[in-house]
Formats: structure tokens, C-alpha cells, sequence
């Protein structure tokens, strides 16, 4: 847990002054900036940059929304107002004091390379791995050039301190925690990740027309695997003892990532589990919300399915599916497979985070063709009750699969229409009811001529005194329904101004259709 009072301390009293900190303060998650006149879009846990607050009634009122969206504190700089302090108390929310000198672009980088660096400490590793930002500090000075470490998919794990001498795609790589897909495109079309899956030791990239400098980048490999990269921005060509240090640095940072890839492969595992307990109904509620970070309130099972793929990559689908949901959405959902689907969990409310966010970006996904998912989630509940959510989404996403609706993304709660029908089709199929009366003479019919009198029948019960709507569902002229159905009781005696005969041949029917 990164406290307030931590990220206070490891930046220090030059920059930072914590004017108040409640006992009860959330976990530091990230940093986000409050533009003058902007919206503000708040995760639990971020520390809020007061950027451009014009006054202290300004800053009162970020202060305000920031608590009730959950933001750990609020930074701003002097002078704060004793209104200001009375609103931060009232709202119980930290208020932090910026030296007035302080550049907010450098306290950004500043406050991240601090989060990215407690989190990297909290967590459980092997003592002899080291930190992974003290490692790209020692990099960096090996090469003389500000370092980032990364990942396969072009994330940022690490960088090393002087990222302030860079330029703005590197500064827009520290900012968004990946390469910006622009910068990757021009990286990519010169040939560096193609160079960087062959394995050569250093590849140098000259500076490019839009101001990018040069770099100098070196793979992480370990067993012929490429675990990633590091990326320096250089001045210009670099000598060959120092291309050589820079590699030589590899093998180390190689063993870090795979001790950190082994501890987040366990503590995944776990999460795993523990999520598939909640989902069976037999974990611990208390340990469940502490574990996997679940908020206090309503939550959603949302059931998906991938289609598109075989056994061998369904799950390599699944995944990336996973990740291309999360695109954008302010926290990435709890999830897990199980039974060869994927479960989220995602609380019931609008804005970042929540089940309506997730919907859009399965919507989006459903959107697109090969391999779009059909999902469907389960009622709110609370986490002990999310076994009986599950259930729900199971009987939603199964009238998806089905294609007894239409739509791709759906609720339980929306569907009430649909489940009443299949349930109660169900029930009446199981007591076999279709085989009572003459409706088995129209289906032998239909069978044999395929005249379509059952089909008939159905949608002329649906649509009571209005042929008309019932020939546009059975994509027919009206007379061609009238025909059919003057032919259908000349072949059984049905009584079809009795509302008992008409409702017990429509309980037929619907057994019959959604059963």
C-alpha cells in the first residue's frame, strides 16, 4: 500500500508540504492533472494536480469533487486558503501543499517515477532482484543517456531519472506508461522491432524530421526468449565500448524481469482462484474485497464469450480480448476464465471503472468482425451474493449463444422478457405439453408439406386482430396469412374465439420456440 504520507516523504519537503492527511486516507494509485475548466474524471486513490486554479473558491470546489469521487488527496500550490483547508477537513480528503517554483510538468514525472517506485518496493519479490527503477538509474549511468525499460508490448516497467532532457515522444511515453502508437508506427517502419525479434545486441535509430531523438536500443533476452527492451535517448551515435555497457546490462535486467514475471504469474494465480471461489459461492467475502481491491458496493458478473477461435488459441483470444477491453477504461476489470469462458467483475455504476464503461468497450468489441464476444451480466449484488449473479449471466449469455436474441451485449435485468419466456417454455416442455390436443397434426403437416401452419399459428396468436403485423413477421402478404390460416382449421377443429383454446395452444407454441 503507497500511503499519502509516503509519496509526501519520498518526494521530500523542497517540493512537497502535506498541510493535512486523514488517518483513513485511500492507497496512492496514479496522478491526474485538473485542468482550468475541464471535467474532472477521478479513480479512487489519485493524488489531483490543482493545475491553473485561479482561486481559493476554485480550489474548494476541486477539492469537493475530488473527495466524492475518492481522490487521495489534492496537491496545490500557495497560497491555500483557510476555506480551502476547512473544505479538505469537511470532505476528509488530504490537502497537499506544491513549493510555488515547482514545475507541474516535472512533478508529474516526479510523482510517478516515486509511485512506480514504492509499488515496485511493496512488492513481495526476491530480495536479491533490486529495484527495477534503481537498476535503470545504474543503466542510465552506464550509457550516460536517460533509460526506459520495457516490455514486449512496448509498456514502461522502468526509467531511469533525466527524462527531462528527452523529447516529447519520450516525454509522452513516461506520461501514458507505453509508446504512444504514432511513435510506434515511425519506430516500426524503420525496422526496430523487426530488428529487435532477431536478436541483435544494440540497434541504433537516428533522429528523426519531427524533433524525435536518437535512441539506442538493446533486446532482453534470457533462453532465446525476448523479454523486452531497453530504450536510451542518445545524443547522436554512440561509441562501440559504450554500445557494448549498454548491452552488457542486459543479462541482469533480464533476470529481474523473469523474478518479476514469476512473482505476478503467482500472485495472477491467486487472484484467479480466489475470483473463481467468489464465482462458485465459496470464499470469504471480507478476504475476497481485500484481496482483489473490490470496492464496497454493488457488483456485476458479466459472462463473455469469444467466438472466432479453436481449443488451441480460445484462450490466447480470451486474452487479448481482456486487453483490448481495458483500453481506456480507468481501472482494468477483476477477471478470470472458468469453464472456458471469462468472467469480469466490475461494480454496478457509471463513470471509469464501472459495468456501463465495460459495456461500451464490449459493445465496441462486438462491434468489430472476427472474433467479437457475446457477453451478458448478471444482477448488482453484493460480493458474498456475485455466486448467484454469475448464475444469471450464465442464463443471459446461453440466450446470446442460442441467438434467441439479437443483441451481442445484454443484462439480466433487460432480458426478463426473454428469460420468462424461456423459463416458462422450459417447465412446459418438461411436463410435454406440446403433445396434448390437435397441434401435433399441424406439426406432422408441416413436416411432410412444410406449409408452415405452426409458424402461423404462432405469429397469429402473437399479433391478436392485426394480421398485417403478423404477415410482416412471417415475411408474407396478408392474404397469403389469411389463406394459411383458413387452411390450418380446415385440417383441426380449433376454437379460436375461446381465450382458454388460444391460451393453451400460445403456452404450446412458446414451449415449442424457446424451450
Amino acid at each position: 500500500m503507497v500511503s499519502v504520507r509516503s509519496v509526501v516523504d519520498r518526494v521530500g519537503p523542497t517540493l512537497l508540504h502535506a498541510l493535512q492527511v486523514p488517518d483513513d486516507s485511500p492507497a496512492v494509485a496514479d496522478v491526474v492533472i485538473a485542468e482550468p475548466g475541464g471535467s474532472l474524471t477521478v479513480a479512487a486513490g489519485d493524488l489531483v494536480l490543482g493545475v491553473a486554479i485561479t482561486g481559493p473558491d476554485d480550489a474548494a470546489q476541486l477539492v469537493k469533487r475530488s473527495a466524492e469521487q475518492g481522490a487521495a488527496a489534492v496537491l496545490l500550490k500557495p497560497p491555500v486558503a483557510a476555506a480551502v483547508k476547512r473544505a479538505a477537513k469537511t470532505s476528509g480528503v488530504a490537502l497537499v501543499q506544491v513549493h510555488a517554483a515547482t514545475s507541474w510538468a516535472q512533478l508529474v514525472w516526479l510523482l510517478r517515477t516515486v509511485l512506480d517506485a514504492l509499488a515496485d518496493e511493496s512488492e513481495d519479490l526476491d530480495p536479491g532482484s533490486g529495484d527495477l527503477f534503481r537498476l535503470a538509474d545504474a543503466v542510465a549511468s552506464v550509457v550516460d543517456a536517460p533509460v526506459t525499460i520495457e516490455d514486449t508490448n512496448s509498456r514502461v516497467l522502468a526509467y531511469s531519472a533525466r527524462q527531462d532532457l528527452t523529447d516529447p515522444a519520450r516525454v509522452a511515453t513516461i506520461m501514458g506508461r507505453r509508446i504512444p502508437d504514432d511513435v510506434l508506427a515511425r519506430f516500426r517502419s524503420r525496422g526496430v522491432f523487426r530488428e529487435l525479434s532477431r536478436g541483435r545486441q544494440t540497434i541504433f535509430v537516428p533522429a528523426q524530421r519531427d524533433g524525435t531523438l536518437p535512441r539506442l536500443i538493446v533486446p532482453i533476452r534470457m533462453g532465446g526468449e525476448l523479454l523486452g527492451s531497453m530504450w536510451a535517448v542518445v545524443a547522436g551515435p554512440v561509441s562501440d565500448e559504450r554500445a557494448a555497457a549498454f548491452a552488457d546490462a542486459a543479462p541482469v535486467v533480464a533476470l529481474h524481469l523473469l523474478r518479476r514475471r514469476a512473482h505476478t504469474d503467482a500472485q495472477r494465480r491467486a487472484s484467479a482462484e480466489l475470483l473463481r471461489g467468489v464465482l462458485e459461492g465459496r470464499a470469504n467475502p471480507r478476504k475476497a474485497m481485500a484481496e482483489l481491491d473490490l470496492s464496497d458496493e454493488p457488483h456485476r458478473v458479466v459472462a463473455i464469450e469469444v467466438t472466432g477461435g479453436d481449443g488451441r488459441d480460445a484462450e490466447g483470444l480470451r486474452l487479448a480480448l481482456l486487453e483490448r477491453i481495458s483500453q481506456g477504461i480507468g481501472r482494468r476489470p477483476v477477471a478470470t476464465e472458468l469453464a472456458g469462458l471469462l468472467y469480469a467483475v466490475v461494480p454496478d455504476r457509471p463513470g471509469p471503472g464501472g459495468w456501463e464503461e465495460l459495456r461500451e468497450a464490449l459493445t465496441t468489441a462486438a462491434s468489430r468482425r472476427g472474433g467479437a464476444p457475446r457477453a451478458a451480466a448478471g444482477a448488482p449484488g453484493e460480493i458474498g451474493d456475485l455466486s448467484a449473479s454469475r448464475l444469471q449471466a450464465d442464463e443471459a449469455l446461453g440466450l446470446l449463444r442460442a441467438e434467441i436474441l439479437d443483441e451481442r451485449v445484454i443484462t439480466f435485468d433487460e432480458a426478463w422478457t426473454a428469460l420468462t419466456l424461456h423459463r416458462g417454455a422450459t417447465a412446459a416442455a418438461g411436463a410435454k405439453v406440446a403433445e396434448l390436443g390437435p397441434l401435433g397434426a399441424l406439426r406432422a403437416h408441416d413436416e411432410t408439406g412444410k406449409a408452415g401452419y405452426v409458424e402461423t399459428l404462432y405469429e397469429w396468436l402473437r399479433h391478436p386482430g392485426d394480421p398485417r403485423a403478423a404477415a410482416r413477421e412471417l415475411r408474407i402478404h396478408p392474404n397469403t396469412l389469411r389463406y394459411r390460416m383458413r387452411k390450418l382449421l380446415e385440417l383441426v377443429p380449433l376454437d379460436l374465439d375461446d381465450p382458454d383454446v388460444r391460451l393453451a395452444l400460445i403456452t404450446q407454441l412458446v414451449a415449442l420456440r424457446w424451450s
